[in-house]
């Protein structure tokens, strides 16, 4: 019986809309935790402002926080809840450090943000150590983005996602069905084997690895390729994530523009995040609207495949008697949307002026460390090797000529629809 009860978990997706509203909760009613200190600009300022005793202090309330909320999500979907409770003191740790680096006031006037960091140092080390198995299932990355993303809700006017939305799933349904048949027209060109194709055009055209696990359940896919396919997805959105900033920069595109640009074209919502921070308040918020447009349509396309799959790829009895119903839609519709939403409203309608800013900061700073945790542990998990353990670099290039396409087409759309 024990064993039984112990496979009873609650889905990820819900699980992050639990846990960030038991965030908001305590935040509102019960506790708020101090915003701790990262500025700095000489050693004076690091000695003094930042490893004072006070500031120290946050920092470890912080992680006492964190690490609860953690263990209640880890507990919640089932993972092992001891290596949690080894790995997150170090992931945090990494991460506060990834702070520090950030704050200094002439990194922050090259406008690099904390998740950078975060990203690089994971990197290095998952690169040049070889991190046991247990270690890199223990890291959280989908879960903290997620609690992140919830907790994004809570800054993102109702009205704003009533007025992006409806242009944001307008550019999704272009940018998701002229991308994923120009990928599938070019994986079958360059004779990449059927799976693979499915699981490349999803993960370009959609949201990358959640829309590749999708194409992959849909079509009971192979694990192996699904892993080569997030590890492409995973190591392009890095380069994208810094460089997509700095091209709209340097061209001096609207927000608005480069926010449904990011938005619409890097495949994880994290990266999204990330990229959207480096460009203003503005960006952050159309592009994570604009993301979760396509993320609505993960559910559909899902079903879709299945369905296609079904029909052309298996003519087994079980496989007719198991066709896909309406239920895989709601299946595979990312829930943790649900909670932005809610948080939104809550945040849009239900609360004063005063106790939104008197919330504000310490809600802006814990999405941050989940962010820069999520990112801490991305870097720790990714392995650029991953990439070339596939003999075959036909998928590779399609892949990155399909993504090259996106950019383009998703850059065309975000100015007829989102410049004004």
């Amino acid at each position: 019986m024990s064993t039984q009860t112990k496979k009873i978990t609650i889905h990820e997706d819900w699980t992050v809309v639990i846990l960030g509203f038991l965030i908001i909760i305590i935040s509102l009613f019960i506790f708020l935790p101090e915003v701790p200190i990262f500025k700095w600009s000489n050693g004076t300022e690091l000695l003094h402002d930042v490893f004072n005793f006070g500031n120290l202090k946050i920092l470890g309330i912080q992680f006492l926080y964190l690490i609860s909320i953690g263990t209640l999500g880890a507990f919640l979907i089932g993972k092992s809840v001891k290596y949690f409770l080894v790995v997150f003191p170090i992931v945090y740790f990494l991460t506060v450090i990834a702070l520090i680096i950030a704050g200094n006031t002439e990194i922050k006037a090259l406008n690099l943000e904390a998740v950078i960091f975060s990203l690089i140092i994971g990197l290095a080390i998952g690169n040049f150590f070889k991190l046991p198995e247990w270690f890199r299932s223990a890291l959280s990355t989908e879960v903290f983005v997620k609690i992140g993303l919830v907790l994004l809700g809570t800054s993102v006017i109702f009205s704003d996602i009533l007025k992006a939305g409806s242009l944001g799933l307008i550019q999704a349904l272009v940018v998701v069905l002229s991308v994923w048949y120009f990928a599938f027209w070019l994986c079958r060109k360059l004779k990449v084997d059927d799976e693979l194709t499915m699981m490349i055009s999803s993960a370009v055209s959609i949201c990358g690895v959640s829309a590749a696990i999708a194409t992959s359940g849909a079509i009971k896919g192979d694990s192996k390729k699904l892993s080569y396919v997030i590890s492409i997805v995973l190591v392009t959105a890095i380069p994208m994530m810094i460089f997509m900033p700095i091209i709209a920069k340097y061209f001096n595109f609207p927000e608005e523009v480069t926010g449904a640009w990011l938005g619409g074209s890097i495949d994880t919502s994290g990266a999204v995040v990330a990229s959207g921070t480096l460009v203003g308040e503005t960006a952050l918020k159309i592009s994570t609207i604009v993301k979760f447009s396509q993320n609505v349509l993960l559910g559909l396309a899902a079903f879709a495949i299945s369905v296609y799959w079904t029909y052309t790829h298996n003519n087994s009895a079980e496989a007719k008697t198991s066709k896909p119903t309406l239920k895989v839609i709601w299946e595979r519709f990312p829930k943790f949307v649900i909670g932005f939403i809610l948080a939104s409203i809550v945040f849009s309608f239900f609360l004063t002026s005063e106790v939104r800013d008197g919330v504000k900061d310490s809600l802006k700073n814990l999405q941050g460390i989940w962010f820069a945790l999520a990112f801490t542990s991305i870097g720790l998990e990714t392995n650029f090797k991953d990439l070339f353990q596939n003999n075959s670099k036909k998928p590779l290039y399609a892949f990155l000529i399909a993504q090259l396409f996106n950019v383009l087409v998703t850059l065309l759309i975000a100015f007829l629809l989102f410049s004004k």
